[in-house]
């Protein structure tokens, strides 16, 4: 028998399997394994189809990219891989996607754990938030913790549920009600509901997602979804772009899906930490000479819910060299020519590039700057109410200078 899609060349079969094993898997899906010539999966997923396959199988290798070039190796010849569910979701199929064009590979996924635990709880999926902890600090769930939001979170083990209900109690959504979904789909399947501050399951099966209803308390700690976060929600020394500084800063920055920036002298990190949050696929690298301030904005991205921030402790421009080339570039307080010069043709065309300046010589650089490149320049000045002796008065911040340009997408010969 010829499995479908060979003939067209389609070598690489991506197979998912629920719990229920091979007895859930189409006919086409059992002839894919079993005239593969190499069969590669976890323990469990080998275990699932032992009796299909008949020729050599692998596990994977950790890390599991190093498993990709024997895979390779067998180009042109029929390879299936086995996956958990659908293999395009939370899956091996995306780091598959990026070694072999999808003309070459054929797939028949099985539910995922996502939608089996929507249809366990009457959930609509298009209505929630998702998020996988395998290999993700806990923390990651943060920006998620929206108040009388739903939240699907796939667990890395056996204690991820209970870390999980402890997390949420540290924030301050200690009567969010969790489900923990065990073995979905196969004999073993459980749903157990509870709240964070009772979590008390100590007999949870390796394989389980934790739904969360978020419900939080007074004064939980909830990251709004403005830009602008209050200075408060950051660990800082006094070196930090204030909170309406910061949002006039990411206006201008314009964050767009998919795209890198470059926060240089990022002290806190909160630009690059607030550029993150806009979109879970954002990218930043946070430059900063002072180590003591380059940990601080790591751990400021952490508790804030985005590790995925890239911090750099060097000298700028020297330490941009290496560097992507970014899509937008925020200078602070500190820059100069070179520097403005150095980001300016490092950055992408059609990228932005944000300066702000609170010193005489910064602003003479912003000047020029903008004398050659064009964009525009725009004094933003707060005030604050304060105490003067008994009575009260507006006490001026220092007004800050910002340059934002746009880096042509055709040079001016």
């Amino acid at each position: 028998m010829t499995a479908p899609g060979q003939q067209q060349g389609r070598w690489l079969a991506l197979v998912g399997l629920g719990e229920d094993g091979i007895e859930g898997l189409v006919p086409a899906a059992k002839a894919l394994i079993a005239n593969a010539t190499l069969v590669v999966g976890g323990k469990r997923q080998l275990a699932l189809a032992d009796g299909l396959p008949r020729a050599e199988r692998m596990t994977w290798i950790s890390p599991i990219a190093e498993t990709i070039p024997a895979i390779l190796a067998h180009r042109g010849r029929p390879v299936a891989v086995l996956a958990s569910g659908d293999p395009y979701c939370f899956g091996i199929g995306a780091l598959l996607a990026a070694h072999v064009p999808p003309e070459e590979t054929i797939c028949l996924p099985a539910p995922s754990s996502l939608s089996l635990a929507c249809a366990r709880l009457g959930w609509a999926l298009d209505e929630l938030a998702t998020v996988s902890l395998c290999g993700r600090p806990l923390q990651t769930l943060a920006p998620l913790l929206q108040p009388n939001r739903r939240v699907l979170a796939l667990s890395a083990d056996a204690t991820t549920p209970a870390s999980v209900a402890n997390y949420l109690v540290e924030r301050g959504f200690e009567r969010s009600v969790l489900h923990v979904l065990e073995c979905l789909g196969g004999p073993r399947e459980r749903v157990r509901r509870t709240t964070a501050e009772r979590f008390g399951f100590n007999d949870v099966e390796a394989l389980n997602l934790v739904a969360i209803e978020v419900e939080a308390s007074p004064g939980a700690r909830i990251i709004p979804l403005a830009s602008g976060l209050p200075d408060t929600m950051f660990e800082h020394d006094g070196q930090l772009t204030k909170r309406e500084i910061r949002a006039v800063t990411l206006s201008s920055l314009a964050p767009r899906a998919g795209e890198l920036l470059w926060d240089i002298g990022c002290g806190s990190g909160s630009v690059a930490i607030e550029w993150l949050l806009r979109h879970p696929s954002t990218r930043a690298i946070a430059i900063e000479r002072d180590p003591i301030r380059a940990g601080r904005a790591a751990r400021n991205g952490l508790e804030l819910g985005v590790p995925r921030l890239e911090v750099v402790t060097g000298e700028a421009p020297q330490a941009l060299g290496a560097l992507a080339a970014p899509d937008a570039v925020f200078i602070g307080g500190g820059g100069d020519a070179q520097m403005i010069e150095t980001a300016w043709t490092a950055l992408k065309a059609g990228g932005r590039l944000v300066a702000n300046a609170v010193t005489l010589a910064t602003e003479r650089a912003l000047l020029a700057a903008q004398a050659t490149h064009g964009g525009t320049l725009t004094r933003l000045s707060v005030q604050r109410l304060d105490a003067v002796g008994d009575k009260q008065a507006f006490r001026p911040a220092m007004t800050v200078t910002q340059w934002s340009a746009v880096k042509p997408l055709v040079v001016k010969s």
